[in-house]
C-alpha cells in the first residue's frame, strides 16, 4: 500500500479554492492560529494509524466558538473540505488530513467549563483529556466512566466523535450512555445544541447519533457528561488459563450467570509477557491466557459476586486465581492492561491494531480463526480486548521495512474483521471506521444500508465537506472492492462462508 493518503491528488481548482482560503483566514485568526510552513503541517499529517499519512492543505488552532464559526463559514462558501481533530489517538485514519483541505484543531478548547456535583454533570470543552474530567471530579467522590486505554492523552471530543469505551464500558457504557448534551457547529457555522442537563430530551435522537459519528456532521464544541459515584468497594482479581478457548468460554460464563462486571478483559500470552517486561504488573508469564476481572459496588454484593466469579473461573478451567490485595494491587493489574499497546513495541516494530467486535459465546470460535488466518498470512497476532462485551483488539505484528509486509497486515485486518461480522458481529467497537475499516464496510452493509448512511450525512453536510472519505464507503467503491472477492461470477467474501 501506498502510505500516502487517498486524497493526496490536487486538482489545480481546489488548490486556488485553498490558497484564498487560507489568504481569508490569515486576517481572521491570530498568525500563529494559521500554520501553512510545511514542517510545521507535517505533526498533523497522521493520527494514531500511522501507516496513512498526509500533509493537510493548512492547519488552523481557533481558541473561540466564534472563530470555528468563521472557519466553518468561509470553507463552506469556497467548497473547501474540513477535518477536524482532537488528540490524534484515534488508531482507524479518522482524522487524516486532505491535501486541498483545512485541518481544524480543536487543542486550544482545554477548558472544564462547570462542574455540577449535585446533580452529576460536568460541561467541558472538546480538546479536554479524558482522565482530566475523573482528577477534576474526584473531591466530590465522582468519577467519569469511560476510560479507553489512551485516556491519559486522548480528548473528550474525539471520544464522542469514536464513541469511545474502555475498560469500564461494559458496566458503565460507552461514551453515547455517558453524554447529555452537545454543542456543534454545522458545516455552514450555525451552532445547535442537543440534550442537555436532564436524561432525556423531546424529539429525534440526534445526541446519539453524533456519538461515533467521526466529525462527518457536525465541530463539536461544547460536550455535557454524566459523572458517576466512586463506588464504595472495589476488588480486581487475575484468572491465568492453559488454553486461550477456556479463558474465552469463562467470560462467557461469567455474564451468564447474571454479573456484569465493571471490568472484564482478556490478554493472551504473547501480550501478556511484553507487558509483564514493560510494567512488572506480576502477570503469569507462562499462562497462555489471562483474565482481569474488576466487580464493584457496596460491600455484601461486591463479596458475593468475587465468590460466584472465583468458582465460575475454577469451574471454567483456571490454572490460578489472585485477587489484588489492595489498592496498589489493584492499580498494578491494570497497569498491564493500559500498557498493553505500547508494550507490543518491544515484540515487534510495528502493529496493526484491529477493533472488531462479536458475540460473548463466539470469543474462542473467533481467536482460534485469528489465528488460523494469522499462519496463513505468515504473521504474528496477539489479542487484548475487552472480553465482557466481545471487542476484539487483535494487533498484527509486522516489519513495515520489510517489502510486502505492511500489506499483508492490512489483507489479514481486513479478514479478521470480515470474521467477525461472520459471526454475527460488527467491524468496529469503539476505534470507528475512518479509512481503516472502510472496505469492510462493505461487507457488513448493503448498498441499500450505505445509500441512507450517506442520506444522513447530506442532511447535516450538504456539499460533503466534514470529514469527506471516511466511515461510509461509496457504491462504487464497494462494487470495487466486491470485484476483487468474484469468484465464477459470484461476490464472495471468504470468512463469510466459515460461520
Amino acid at each position: 500500500m501506498n502510505a500516502t493518503a487517498p486524497h493526496g491528488n490536487t486538482t489545480a481548482a481546489a488548490g486556488a479554492r485553498l490558497g484564498e482560503v487560507i489568504a481569508a483566514l490569515e486576517t481572521l485568526l491570530p498568525a500563529e492560529s494559521v500554520i501553512v510552513d510545511t514542517e510545521p503541517r507535517r505533526v498533523y499529517e497522521c493520527d494514531g494509524l500511522s501507516a496513512y499519512r498526509q500533509l493537510p492543505g493548512c492547519v488552523v488552532l481557533p481558541n473561540t466558538i466564534a472563530q470555528v464559526q468563521a472557519v466553518l463559514r468561509l470553507c463552506h462558501e469556497h467548497r473547501v473540505p474540513v477535518v477536524a481533530r482532537g488528540a490524534g489517538t484515534g488508531l482507524s485514519g479518522g482524522a487524516l488530513p486532505i491535501a486541498e483541505g483545512v485541518l481544524l484543531s480543536l487543542a486550544k478548547f482545554s477548558d472544564i467549563l462547570e462542574i455540577d456535583p449535585l446533580a452529576r454533570t460536568a460541561r467541558v470543552q472538546p480538546g479536554v483529556r479524558n482522565i482530566s474530567i475523573s482528577e477534576a471530579v474526584a473531591e466530590f467522590g465522582l468519577f467519569y466512566a469511560p476510560d479507553p486505554s489512551s485516556q491519559i492523552a486522548c480528548t473528550i471530543g474525539g471520544n464522542v466523535a469514536e464513541n469511545s469505551g474502555g475498560v469500564h464500558c461494559l458496566k458503565y457504557g460507552l461514551t453515547v450512555h455517558n453524554v447529555l448534551g452537545i454543542k456543534f457547529i454545522t458545516s455552514d457555522g450555525e451552532l445547535i445544541e442537543l440534550g442537555g442537563q436532564t436524561l432525556d430530551s423531546p424529539g429525534l435522537d440526534l445526541l446519539a447519533l453524533f456519538n461515533g459519528s467521526e466529525g462527518m456532521l457536525g465541530v463539536i464544541v461544547e460536550i455535557t457528561v454524566k459523572l458517576l459515584p466512586q463506588p464504595p468497594v472495589t476488588e480486581v482479581l487475575l484468572a491465568a488459563f492453559d488454553d486461550v478457548g477456556a479463558a474465552g468460554n469463562a467470560v462467557a460464563a461469567i455474564i451468564a450467570a447474571g454479573i456484569i462486571p465493571a471490568g472484564l478483559e482478556m490478554m493472551d500470552q504473547g501480550i501478556t509477557r511484553a507487558a509483564e517486561d514493560f510494567v512488572h504488573a506480576g502477570y503469569p508469564r507462562d499462562a497462555a491466557a489471562i483474565l482481569l476481572c474488576e466487580l464493584d459496588g457496596i460491600a455484601e454484593e461486591t463479596r458475593a459476586q468475587l465468590q460466584a466469579v472465583e468458582q465460575i473461573l475454577r469451574d471454567a478451567g483456571a490454572s490460578d486465581i489472585r485477587v489484588a490485595a489492595d489498592a496498589a494491587a489493584r492499580a498494578r493489574f491494570w497497569a498491564g492492561r493500559k500498557a498493553a499497546f505500547p508494550a507490543s513495541g518491544r515484540i515487534a516494530p510495528d502493529y496493526y491494531c484491529m477493533d472488531g467486535t462479536i458475540p460473548r459465546k463466539c470469543i474462542a470460535e473467533v481467536l482460534e480463526r485469528i489465528s488460523a488466518l494469522a499462519r496463513e498470512h505468515e504473521l504474528e497476532v496477539v489479542n487484548v480486548f475487552h472480553a465482557g462485551d466481545g471487542n476484539l483488539h487483535p494487533l498484527v505484528l509486522y516489519d513495515v521495512s520489510q517489502p510486502g509486509e505492511l500489506e499483508r497486515a492490512e489483507q489479514l485486518g481486513g479478514r479478521i474483521l470480515e470474521a467477525c461480522v461472520a459471526a454475527g458481529g460488527t467491524v468496529t467497537g469503539e476505534h470507528g471506521v475512518g479509512v481503516e475499516k472502510i472496505n469492510q464496510m462493505c461487507v457488513q452493509f448493503s448498498s441499500a444500508e450505505l445509500t441512507q448512511f450517506h442520506a444522513v450525512k447530506a442532511a447535516f453536510d450538504e456539499h460533503g465537506l466534514l470529514n469527506p472519505g471516511k466511515a461510509v464507503p461509496t457504491l462504487n467503491r464497494c462494487a470495487e472492492f466486491g470485484r476483487m472477492h468474484v469468484h465464477h461470477g459470484q461476490i464472495s467474501h471468504p470468512e463469510l462462508e466459515r460461520f
